[in-house]
């Protein structure tokens, strides 16, 4: 009896540990009037003086915002689950762009059918946009971060979010995974031979046109890149459903170094 109570009070101390890594509220003030709301997630029993990877996570556009809760709409729970939080510990990071903003500088014509977006990747960026990548670069300087392992991947907005990330800092990330987002294509050879990645789309999308990845993935190819490429017979905008199921997404992007 009594060596049944100890295994039973080991294994809810283990489950404890994993109940303890929760996303944590925090704020980043990024230049005068200027303040990027976000949720942070660490390692359960993160170790002292180890380095961790990072990944990035940038929302649609249905859930910018203030509240610093929307983000965690789609995409936490992947992160929350007990089993790849022990298989692929990391430091994970969800923005929350404003209301008001955009994670990626393109042009939107929403009285076209279906709507068209017109990238502008010569303009500045988005501040929002600025402001997560350099948390990021805020944990590298930190040392907690691994910086040979830094990923990203975004849905919609976030998915031409990503495209546009790492074509403004093509050398920092390991690995990107953009879902039925869109990319400027003048810009694709800036990153094609510098990162991996794996791109998702439903081909029945109509809120993003699926034209839009299929265009960056011949571009990519032509640019000399052999990206992953996964598209959904049938489905609509929500593929980041699907491909928050595929079951090697996240070996695939770990298996990757700078």
């Amino acid at each position: 009896m009594k060596k049944f109570l100890f295994l039973l009070c080991g294994l809810f101390l283990s489950l404890g540990a994993f109940s303890q890594a929760k996303f944590e509220k925090r704020e980043l003030a990024f230049g005068p009037d200027q303040t990027l709301p976000y949720q942070i997630l660490y390692p359960s029993n993160m170790e002292k003086g180890k380095k961790y990877p990072v990944i990035l996570f940038l929302h649609g556009a249905g859930e910018r915002g203030s509240d610093n809760e929307k983000q965690l709409t789609h995409g936490s729970k992947l992160f929350l689950d007990p089993s790849n939080q022990s298989k692929y510990p990391a430091i994970v990071i969800f923005p929350q762009c404003p209301a008001n903003s955009y994670w990626s500088t393109v042009k939107i014509d929403r009285n076209t059918k279906p709507t068209t977006f017109v990238f502008e990747y010569p303009k500045e960026p988005n501040w929002p946009l600025a402001a997560a990548v350099s948390i990021v670069k805020s944990l590298v300087k930190e040392k907690v971060a691994d910086k040979k392992r830094l990923y990203i991947m975004g849905l919609s907005m976030g998915g031409m979010g990503t495209f546009e990330a790492i074509s403004r800092n093509p050398k920092m990330f390991a690995a990107a995974a953009p879902i039925c987002g869109g990319a400027d294509l003048h810009f694709v050879k800036k990153y094609a031979k510098k990162l991996p990645l794996w791109i998702f789309h439903g081909d029945a999308d109509a809120v993003v046109p699926v034209r839009h990845s299929r265009e960056a993935v011949a571009a990519l190819k032509e640019a000399g890149a052999n990206p992953t490429y996964t598209e959904y017979p049938g489905v609509n905008h929500n593929s980041w459903d699907n491909a928050f199921k595929e079951p090697e997404l996240f070996s695939w992007m770990f298996s990757h170094k700078k």
